[in-house]
């Protein structure tokens, strides 16, 4: 699990799905049978139109109107909130937060069903191994410090906070440094103890 950056990195690829025109009871049996509390509904050629959910399908249990018959289509929620599969793991975080969703469909550039992201799906960035965080830490360090070669900087990773302490050529490279460990994947905390060198008078 070296780098989890992108929805396409933690998505689930094996997706269940309903049609525009499945009824209210087939969709039911598909919640049931996979466990889920949601279903993206496609148009034919696999695209995404919307999404039903057991709080639609409650909304619409009552209706016994037999003229009208109750499809996924008739049912879902529209338009569906979906990622793409680059999008950053974080974006996909928030929109999950502000729709207050378990999960999102992931499509591809023509609005296809390809995936799902789920809730837990996104927490496996903090399942990565401490070793796996820090050498991205690194990495991501050296390229950011490349232009100020007297910057020396340690890191150490423990429960996903990240230790920094070394020496800078310029304090301002601090607020650099914390920044660009805090956004790998995984970092739940950054703590940084710099000494600045050539600071004194």
């Amino acid at each position: 699990m070296a780098h989890l950056h992108t929805v396409d990195d933690v998505m689930t690829r094996v997706v269940v799905s309903v049609g525009h025109d499945t009824a209210f009871k087939d969709v039911v049996e598909a919640m049931r049978r996979w466990h889920v509390s949601a279903l993206p509904v496609l148009a034919e050629g696999g695209r995404v139109i919307g999404v039903v959910s057991e709080a639609d399908l409650l909304l619409n249990a009552q209706d016994t109107d037999p003229d009208r018959a109750t499809t996924a289509e008739r049912m879902m929620t529209r338009p569906a909130v979906t990622v793409a599969k680059d999008d950053p793991v974080t974006a996909a975080a928030r929109l999950m937060a502000r729709g207050h969703l378990k999960r999102l469909p992931v499509v591809d550039g023509d609005g296809r069903l390809i995936g799902v992201v789920s809730r837990g799906d996104l927490l496996k960035v903090y399942l990565r191994p401490d070793a796996d965080i820090g050498a991205e830490i690194r990495e991501l360090l050296a390229y950011h410090l490349l232009p100020h070669g007297s910057a020396e900087v340690d890191v150490h990773v423990a429960q996903g906070v990240a230790h920094l302490h070394g020496s800078l050529p310029d304090p301002a490279l601090e607020d650099v440094v914390v920044r660009a460990a805090g956004t790998v994947p995984g970092v739940v905390g950054v703590k940084a103890d710099f000494t600045v060198r050539g600071s004194a008078p």
